[in-house]
């Protein structure tokens, strides 16, 4: 059976109804997001499997459709271009578009921050999580839709991290985060 929905709440309503093998769910949807939408999904039938379509290019949004629950991942669906069935129907495993799996790749690649102690123990874990993310480029607006809070929340946790850091910017304190070894440089878009 095939059905479409046009937003996040209806997305989770439909695949909860039809009970298809595999949901196509686009990141970015009116109402709740196609993250939460596959996290919802997932809870109430974890044998579902979500290719996640995107046209974003961070790797929170990846990390995020991955925690949610996406397991299978396509940077574009195109006619005659889409992602295959997985022949050997295996649940847990994941599959992804060449430009992801090559991102994937690359984050890897990079060296994470040193275990231990964060260079920054003045700030919560979701403070640190936004002071990563706004050293990536990202604006208020993204940070609240790659980790499904609002905007107002993202503003008090963005004043409070000013306060902390004692920087007057986003500028500054993406700056500090980067000669702290906080956080990775920015890959070019």
């Amino acid at each position: 059976m095939l059905g479409e929905a046009t937003t996040g709440e209806e997305a989770v309503a439909l695949a909860a109804s039809l009970q298809p093998d595999v949901v196509l769910m686009d990141i970015k949807m009116p109402g709740i997001n196609g993250i939460e939408a596959t996290r919802r999904t997932v809870a109430s039938d974890a044998k579902m499997r979500i290719l996640m379509l995107t046209m974003l290019e961070d790797d929170d949004s990846l990390f995020a459709a991955l925690r949610a629950g996406a397991r299978l991942s396509a940077e574009r669906c195109t006619p005659g271009r889409g992602a295959t069935r997985n022949p050997s129907g295996r649940q847990r495993e994941a599959i992804f578009g060449p430009r992801i799996a090559e991102r994937l790749a690359q984050y890897f690649a990079v060296p994470r921050r040193p275990l231990g102690a964060p260079p920054f123990p003045e700030l919560t874990d979701r403070e640190h999580e936004i002071l990563d993310l706004i050293a990536q480029g990202h604006s208020n607006v993204e940070i609240a839709d790659v980790l499904v809070v609002s905007l107002k929340t993202v503003r008090n946790h963005v004043s409070n991290i000013f306060n902390k850091l004692q920087v007057a910017d986003r500028v500054q304190a993406a700056d500090v985060a980067r000669r702290k070894g906080w956080v990775r440089p920015i890959r070019p878009r």
